[in-house]
């Protein structure tokens, strides 16, 4: 029997990275300052709503299976934020997933990126990062290249996680918003 053509509207193995204010999940441990969440975890009832069926809606629109998008392509994607106000408030929603994954409401893959890789994750998909290096005395510039092969890199990290389950986005989820024809 075939199987059905898959929704393009609604695209389930679609995740969403995002960086958040540093934390230790215990003694001894690595800083955590990046997330990566299922899209769906969006559609949690203790995620603020509509604003993460919003997003979701955005997020999984015309993805990838598999692809892992950063905050800061949404916010690209937005005209640089400017029409952020017309999907959700993205803050409240990323401090919301944090709680989630703290309380073990959702799976997650945490991350403690290093500071240049954190930052190209933050900047959108053609953005720049200049750091100082002080031993050469000389500024490095880090671009798309490298944002892809960070992204690249927490894929091929997340792939094998997820190879054997995928990221469990929680229970009671929201219905994901109806597409207008």
């Amino acid at each position: 029997m075939p199987k059905p053509e898959p929704n393009p509207a609604r695209n389930r193995d679609v995740y969403l990275l995002f960086a958040h204010a540093p934390y230790y999940p215990g003694p001894g441990t690595q800083e955590i300052n990046t997330t990566v969440v299922a899209a769906d975890s969006l559609l949690h009832p203790q995620v603020c709503q509509p604003d993460g069926a919003r997003i979701h809606d955005l997020l999984a629109r015309g993805r990838q299976p598999g692809e892992i998008i950063p905050l800061s392509t949404l916010t690209h994607e937005l005209d640089g934020g400017a029409d952020w106000p017309a999907v959700g408030d993205w803050e409240r929603v990323t401090t919301d997933l944090v709680q989630l994954v703290h309380l073990g409401n959702c799976d997650a893959l945490s991350l403690g990126l290093p500071e240049i890789a954190r930052a190209l994750v933050c900047s959108g998909p053609h953005s720049h990062v200049r750091a100082f290096d002080a031993a050469a005395g000389e500024f490095i510039d880090y671009g798309p290249d490298e944002r892809d092969a960070t992204l690249a890199e927490v894929g091929a990290f997340l792939a094998s996680l997820v190879a054997a389950q995928d990221l469990w986005p929680g229970d009671g989820l929201l219905a994901p918003l109806a597409r207008r024809p």
